[in-house]
């Protein structure tokens, strides 16, 4: 009998203590853009909390969808909703952290950073136009770099996705054939080339498909050791990605919270901007307060301790003032 009631106990402790842990853990979807630095900074946080981020970095179209049907605690995407939408669907909007997207090669013979595109070859290639890496709108802003006489392989986002949707912006920003031909958004049809899911899977394309070109968050370029290029600004100057370049970006940007701050940081001015920058955003059910209220949590303490952390994997945090104003909005909607 005493073995019965200390079996009962046990498991009762036990069901007890699951529970516990359970209501310790956040759940969301999203964005792969921002993956690197949320999973950086969820480390952290556990450590010092005993709270776990469950993040699943399924592309910007998955994490607007599982928070709209509300089966995560928070969703993320680099596509900003618009203010209308986020009345709609009963959700709150507000930017994390901003980085860059950046055009990646796999060209033999040809150094990282050493290749400089302006927006037209860019545009060019991904529509299909310019099928060799020496065609001569290529070779006219490379002319001391030995080009080969190899064929251009496209890879894109197969997903719905965040990335792709700033990339995209920028490219109907910027060319005219691609605006009418293409457009912008998370899930665009490409004129040409293969499909990789996740900024992962695209980056993992690139690097073993030779004369191929992709686009990733500036994160995946670095940590799988991609090419990246140099591209012409809105000042007309070629510059290279990197903290400066996202930094020169995101100092442009005027950041609403009456429209959910919903902002496009791409082709902006700055003389050493870097053209694909990008906030990324984090989504909340406006009736889920008590999962909001910890999510919250969480990001306040992002924004007061991880900003050396973002800066490492070459994120940008955002500005003081910027800051300030997300605070504000938490506050006015009852998040704090």
């Amino acid at each position: 009998m005493k073995t019965a009631v200390g079996i009962i106990l046990a498991l009762a402790i036990c069901i007890s203590f699951t529970r516990a842990q359970a209501a310790e853990t956040l759940n969301g979807a999203g964005a792969t853009f921002p993956y690197p630095v949320y999973s950086a900074w969820a480390y952290e946080y556990n450590k010092i909390t005993g709270m776990k981020l469950n993040y699943q970095s399924i592309g910007s179209g998955g994490g607007v969808r599982q928070v709209t049907e509300r089966t995560v605690d928070f969703g993320a995407s680099d596509d900003p909703m618009k203010p209308e939408q986020l009345q709609k669907d009963k959700l709150l909007q507000f930017p994390a952290v901003i980085g860059g997207v950046v055009p990646v090669i796999n060209l033999a013979g040809v150094k990282p950073g050493e290749l400089r595109l302006d927006s037209s070859s860019l545009c060019g290639i991904l529509l299909g136009e310019i099928k060799f890496w020496d065609d001569e709108k290529i070779k006219k802003n490379n002319p001391s770099v030995k080009l080969p006489h190899s064929g251009v392989t496209v890879v894109y986002r197969s997903d719905g996705s965040g990335t792709t949707a700033i990339f995209t912006h920028y490219l109907s920003e910027t060319c005219p054939a691609w605006k009418e031909k293409v457009g912008a958004g998370k899930a665009v049809k490409f004129p040409v080339g293969i499909g990789g899911k996740g900024n992962e899977g695209v980056a993992n394309y690139v690097k073993r498909t030779a004369g191929s070109i992709g686009y990733v968050e500036f994160a995946y370029a670095k940590q799988n050791k991609l090419g990246h290029l140099q591209l012409k600004n809105s000042s007309g100057n070629f510059v290279e990605p990197g903290f400066t370049s996202f930094e020169d970006a995101a100092a442009t940007g005027d950041f609403d919270p009456k429209k959910g701050f919903a902002l496009w940081l791409t082709n902006a001015p700055g003389n050493n901007s870097w053209p694909i920058a990008g906030a990324t955003f984090i989504l909340l059910a406006k009736d889920k307060a008590e999962s909001n209220k910890k999510v919250v949590k969480f990001f306040d303490w992002a924004f007061k301790n991880g900003d050396n952390k973002a800066k490492e994997l070459v994120y940008v945090p955002l500005p003081k003032a910027l800051k300030e104003k997300v605070t504000a909005y938490w506050k006015a909607n009852g998040l704090q």
